[in-house]
């Protein structure tokens, strides 16, 4: 495993863009062979006892998680030489240095897509957004200069860094992330698409926290209708390892605890908040009470 990932990492560090977009299918095509073959494994054996029993086979992915295989991968990312998603950030950026034309942003958007899927897998490499210049990257492919496909898979993208990761969200607020989004949601030049993304994500903002070490499983589930939106093949073999793994917790978060605590903010708080850019807060808010588009109820 250290072997491909290291020619991956290769591949998506260069300047020669058949070379990035080689890296980023070997990285899909671990990932993706990783779930696919554990969850295999799990259904085959789920199969041979609920069979005998008269019950049709589960179709869970939660138990991706168990496998050997999986639980090795997980275990690299806790590190830095192999953590893939700190080298597709990096590969954005170059990405971004190589100008814009259509053979860059179609590498942005598999690189995006991925970075998606791997902060499901990987749930602890979500607090790298707490770090102001990671988080400033996304909200720079939020510039109405990038193309709308670019500007929607991003939001997927900020909405998967916030989940269950309060000092994600303040590191979002800090840099005026809630300006980016209402300005990009208000501009007559936006697509109608991205519109409909930034209201999702406003939506998502505005669900009550709680400390990441008691709500990584249960805030999965809720959100997954925003993140089933996504064309990616990988994030449809995540979805069920996410769950399963977001409990895990890992070397690079701070989860739980006293200070988890202080760091999570009620509706109300982030109503305050997101009014100073938006009218009509009051209206979202009593939305989501009312029809529970995440479906989970807000207090």
């Amino acid at each position: 495993m250290e072997a491909l990932l290291s020619v991956s990492f290769d591949n998506i560090s260069s300047k020669d863009s058949t070379k990035i977009r080689k890296g980023l299918r070997q990285i899909e095509g671990l990932l993706a062979q990783l779930c696919l073959k554990s969850t295999s494994r799990a259904q085959n054996k789920r199969s041979s006892s609920v069979v005998a029993n008269g019950q049709s086979p589960s179709k869970q992915l939660g138990q991706v998680a168990e496998d050997p295989a999986f639980k090795e991968f997980f275990r690299l990312q806790e590190g830095f030489e192999w953590n893939v998603a700190t080298r597709l950030i990096s590969c954005i950026e170059r990405l971004l240095g190589m100008g814009s034309n259509g053979q860059c942003d179609l590498l942005i958007l598999s690189t995006l897509d991925l970075v998606q899927g791997v902060l499901l897998l990987h749930p602890p490499s979500r607090t790298l957004f707490s770090r102001e210049i990671y988080m400033n990257l996304l909200l720079d492919l939020l510039d109405a200069a990038n193309p709308p496909r670019v500007q929607s898979q991003t939001l997927l993208v900020l909405v998967t860094a916030l989940l269950a990761t309060p000092q994600n969200t303040r590191a979002f607020e800090d840099i005026d992330g809630l300006l980016t989004v209402t300005s990009l949601f208000k501009s007559r030049s936006t697509s109608r698409e991205v519109k409909m993304k930034c209201l999702e994500f406003l939506y998502f903002y505005l669900m009550p926290e709680t400390a990441a070490a008691s709500a990584s499983a249960s805030a999965s589930a809720p959100i997954m209708a925003v993140l089933q939106r996504s064309p990616s093949k990988l994030l449809g073999a995540a979805k069920g390892a996410a769950t399963h793994a977001g409990g895990g917790g890992g070397a690079g978060g701070d989860d739980g605890g006293e200070d988890g605590e202080k760091m999570t903010r009620t509706t109300e708080e982030k109503q305050r908040m997101l009014g100073r850019y938006l009218n009509n807060v009051d209206e979202l808010v009593q939305d989501l009470r009312e029809n529970a588009p995440f479906g989970a109820a807000v207090c």
